[in-house]
């Protein structure tokens, strides 16, 4: 048994290069498209507040998106990855208002 254990270790640490190839990881998607999907869903559809042209800060939409309130529900890193939320906030902040959006 340790024989054929130690030739199991010599045969894997002659090969060229690892068992499993690393996945990419995905590229992060475009604000808008995350809006559009996510956050459009309720924002400017009178279920939640309009938040598009108010000039929100980016530090308030980040904490919102992570932890929730009322009826929204927070956002996991999984769903929405940091170098997305960080874009989407900046987005939003920066968003002109959507003649389309309609609510509170």
């Amino acid at each position: 048994m340790r024989r054929c254990l130690r030739t199991l270790a010599l045969l894997l640490a002659a090969l060229p290069g690892p068992l499993i190839a690393a996945t990419p990881a995905p590229a992060p998607r475009p604000p808008q498209a995350i809006y559009a999907t996510t956050c459009g869903y309720c924002h400017g559809h009178n279920v939640g507040p309009i938040i598009l042209g108010r000039a929100l800060p980016p530090e308030l939409v980040t904490f919102m998106v992570r932890h929730g309130k009322g009826a929204m529900p927070a956002f996991r890193p999984t769903e929405i990855t940091p170098a997305e939320l960080t874009a989407l906030a900046s987005w939003i902040a920066a968003a002109p208002a959507a003649p389309k959006e309609h609510g509170q």
